[in-house]
């Protein structure tokens, strides 16, 4: 008997480790693919780094060009790189566990690759020879790197591939996570930016009460492409004309993005034979940058969030497979995916249905059932859109290129050598009829709220050359953006646009300092952009007006804390004994009125920063400085800032120490002035470097110190300078697939 037991034991290891072993390898085999469309041309470029690492890449071609921009960055960040491609086949999950599985899930529902599947090929030749070069450049980086993969089989790639990940990614800058995790979830939804619809009236305003508002909580689970940090993605931006600065025309790029990951700014140059030469950032997965500047104009972006997004209820039968549409029954499109969720060592493959209906993608939760639609849906065009705008030599050609409502969203703030500054509130938002209420949930079987693309161009908020001389954004309504007399009004935009009446901190504060200052010059243009006062006012003012109300008869531990929030002198520059208590608590209050989301309850917040303080300091009033870091393996800077000044630490890390390591805040900032008569200029800075995940390279952190200290570095945009500071020079090249 004992020797049958032990036969059986044997067997049932034999299975197990069989099983095993399976699931540690099924992945990479299930995803394999024989149909890749590798280019069959070859590439060329040139690539000089300078002194700060960062690339200068030149060509012949402007896709030679591309095939350069993918070899130096693999060279950066290649690890970034293969996230941002796994994301864009749906294999995220392999690498990053649960966490990946969910955008996996949104991969899906949006339909991303269908959508490059469907509009690649319509895409321009050249656009598409961008695009194929790009993916050679990584597929050659990760050949000849097999020992940096993390997954097998990720590569070879195609444009396409490259393509699905701009139409997963896109919409998550408009807030399109703000929509799809709740419905996931079942949570309540949250209140959509943009005034009331007429006739439909809604409580309260979406800058009004910090309560909490109802009672269910939205899952944990972040299912943005960009990371749970995603929806604080923001920006300052600033253009200035000569009249007022006393020189040049002046264009400041303020990007507040995560410090690393697949939404944190890359540096390079572009110049190419065909006449692209540009010079600013992109985000991995990109072969081209996304702002910046060419000889003769330049822009920046910050977010907005318009009402991009409608949701329909719809309405089932009893098979739970058909809902009504214009008086009959249809079917729900539905096909089962699989999501590799990698647990240790094994790769779980998770079934998963996906529904989609004619409005669009489809949740079901405890409910009902409701599909959306989104401003840009099913549109690629972005990807040819930001080329052309790589090469645009004027105002009216750049502006053409915006008004084809190919890139779904953000702000453009333009400015241009002949002292032309503009601002445009780019959005493809839906074009909806008069009547429904749009802030609602709206009747899935009314044929007649199935609107089909976005409204005209003419019909956005823009400005330009007003005349005040001056433009911002800081992630505000677009009403508030050139001073009195300049701004334009509310009334004269429709109410179905859904624009955004919502202000920041530093958009009440950008808007002060600008309409108050007399010439916008250099000297006082960095001071606004770097500075990190609070104006008492909106939820500043409620959170202090809470402040001042609580009742801690019960909590006289808390009084001393309280007491001294309330004697705070609103800047965070690590100065005032308050200073890293109004850090901690002013947070959680910028961050839900920012998303538009139930707020904590203000005594919870005083005393979790009451009790990290001393936990970790042994005092409530440490300076600021120790508290707020810059940190990057053996780099550890202080900082100044908050999470909603113009010199913006948004979020950060809590480390075992007890410092705040920042992650999230001012990002890459870019400083561009053309002098009457004078070729362009421009100055930089990154908070770490140009190889954020190499910690063996000189540029893993070298900005950094420059960058604490509100000091910029010098952008080498014209050939003869980026020779004269050449610290390396090569040629990188391929040779076409057989």
């Amino acid at each position: 008997m004992t020797k049958w037991l032990g036969r059986i034991g044997f067997a049932l290891l034999v299975i197990v480790l069989v099983i095993l072993v399976g699931l540690a390898t099924w992945e990479p085999f299930f995803a394999k693919r024989d149909d890749v469309a590798q280019s069959s041309d070859s590439y060329t470029a040139e690539i000089i780094r300078d002194e700060f690492g960062v690339p200068h890449i030149y060509g012949e071609r402007d896709r030679d060009v591309a095939y350069g921009v993918a070899i130096a960055h693999a060279e950066d960040d290649f690890s970034t790189l293969q996230d941002v491609i796994a994301m864009a086949r749906g294999r995220y999950g392999a690498i990053a566990g649960q966490d990946g599985a969910a955008i996996d899930y949104v991969y899906h529902l949006l339909d991303a690759r269908g959508t490059a599947d469907r509009h690649y090929p319509d895409l321009p030749d050249d656009t598409r020879a961008l695009f194929e070069a790009y993916a050679t450049g990584l597929n050659d980086y990760a050949a000849r790197h097999p020992g940096e993969l993390k997954l097998a089989n990720l590569f070879p790639v195609d444009g396409e591939d490259v393509a699905a990940g701009f139409a997963l990614r896109q919409p998550f800058f408009f807030g399109l996570n703000g929509v799809i995790e709740p419905l996931v979830s079942g949570a309540e939804l949250r209140r959509e930016f943009g005034r009331d619809i007429p006739g439909y009236p809604r409580e309260g305003t979406a800058d009004t009460a910090l309560r909490p508002v109802g009672e269910d909580k939205e899952d944990s689970l972040s299912l943005s492409p960009f990371g749970p940090d995603g929806a604080h993605n923001g920006s300052n931006a600033f253009a200035v004309t000569p009249e007022r600065s006393g020189g040049p025309t002046t264009l400041i790029s303020n990007s507040h993005q995560p410090l690393r990951g697949g939404v944190a700014w890359y540096e390079f140059s572009v110049e190419s034979e065909e006449g692209w030469h540009f010079t600013g950032a992109n985000f991995p997965g990109s072969p081209f940058p996304f702002l910046g500047h060419n000889r003769t104009l330049g822009w920046t972006n910050t977010v907005n969030t318009p009402d991009m997004v409608d949701i329909y209820r719809l309405e089932l039968d009893e098979s739970g497979q058909r809902y009504r549409f214009d008086g009959e029954w249809r079917d729900l499109e539905t096909r089962t995916v699989t999501l590799p969720v990698r647990i240790g060592p094994v790769v779980l493959p998770i079934r998963r249905d996906i529904h989609r209906s004619v409005h669009g993608p489809v949740i079901k939760n405890g409910k009902g059932t409701f599909a959306f639609r989104y401003g840009g849906i099913d549109n690629l065009g972005q990807l040819d859109a930001y080329y052309r705008l790589n090469k645009a030599s004027d105002l009216a050609e750049w502006e053409a290129i915006l008004a084809r409502m190919d890139i779904p969203s953000t702000n453009f703030i333009y400015a241009d050598a002949e002292g032309n500054i503009a601002y445009v509130y780019n959005a493809a938002i839906p074009d909806r009829p008069e009547g429904p209420n749009w802030r609602g949930v709206l009747d899935g079987s009314d044929p007649s709220l199935l609107w089909d693309g976005p409204v005209e161009y003419e019909e956005l908020p823009r400005y330009v050359n007003p005349a005040s001389g001056w433009l911002y954004n800081a992630n505000n309504t677009p009403f508030t953006a050139a001073g009195d007399g300049s701004d334009l009004a509310p009334e004269d935009f429709a109410p179905e646009l859904g624009v955004e009446l919502k202000q920041t901190n530093r958009s009440r504060m950008a808007w002060k300092l600008l309409s108050e200052a007399g010439q916008l010059d250099r000297a006082a243009l960095k001071k606004i952009k770097y500075d990190t006062t609070y104006t008492r006012a909106g939820y500043i003012a409620d959170l202090w007006d809470e402040f001042a109300g609580l009742d801690l008869s019960g909590r006289p531990d808390l009084a001393p804390a309280r007491d001294l929030l309330l004697d705070w002198d609103f800047t965070a520059d690590s100065v005032g004994p308050a200073d890293s208590l109004a850090l901690l608590t002013i947070r959680e209050f910028m961050s839900c009125r920012y998303q538009n989301k139930a707020c904590p309850e203000v005594l919870d917040e005083l005393e979790s920063a009451v009790e990290h303080l001393n936990t970790h300091f042994g005092r409530i009033d440490p300076p600021m400085s120790e508290l707020l870091r810059l940190r990057q393996g053996d780099i550890d800077l202080p900082l100044d800032g908050g999470s909603d000044t113009l010199r913006a630490s948004t979020l950060w890390n809590v480390d075992e120490d007890g410092r705040l390591s920042l992650k999230h805040g001012d990002s890459f900032i870019q400083w561009v002035e053309w002098m009457p008569g004078e070729r362009v200029s421009s100055r930089s800075i990154q908070p770490f470097g140009s190889a954020t995940t190499r910690p063996d390279s000189p540029h893993y952190a070298d900005q950094a110190a420059l960058f604490v200290q509100h000091r910029l570095k010098p952008v080498y945009f014209w050939r003869e300078d980026v020779l004269a500071n050449a610290k390396r020079r090569y040629t990188v090249t391929n040779r076409p697939a057989r």
